[in-house]
């Protein structure tokens, strides 16, 4: 299983072009988790001086991603939602951790905790769903 994962997620970080531009890292991946990170930047702050939440957003739904098309069938978002607790200054690792909370025929729950260090600055919720023969990591 940590082998289809691993491929699944190797396609589509090749695909990828608005996380890559964006500055997001695959860390690990494997059934049904995944960890990605950006290092925040000037391009990624608000105007308020602080990480947009869209970049943070683009963060977690990464991980999410990775997560849910780590079984090597292609899965795309049926929605999600994010909190923001704390604000995110420029230079800070950013480390979104995604894990399945459930999975039942084509639809899955993940959650992700998004970190600076061992702060949490963000919770997201996405609802997934399979969809055999869209291109992607089945391809």
């Amino acid at each position: 299983m940590d082998e289809i994962a691993q491929r699944a997620a190797a396609a589509m970080e090749q695909a990828d072009a608005a996380g890559r531009e964006a500055g997001v890292r695959l860390l690990d991946v494997g059934p049904g988790r995944a960890r990605t990170a950006l290092t925040v930047a000037a391009r990624h702050l608000n105007g308020h001086g602080i990480c947009h939440g869209g970049y943070v957003f683009l963060l977690a739904d990464a991980a999410f991603a990775y997560a849910c098309n780590s079984y090597g069938v292609s899965a795309v978002a049926a929605g999600a939602d994010i909190d923001f607790l704390r604000p995110v200054p420029l230079g800070a690792e950013l480390v979104a951790a995604a894990v399945e909370r459930a999975r039942s025929g084509r639809s899955g729950l993940y959650d992700v905790t998004v970190r600076v260090d061992d702060e949490v600055v963000a919770e997201f919720r996405g609802r997934a769903r399979q969809v055999p023969g869209l291109p992607g990591p089945g391809s």
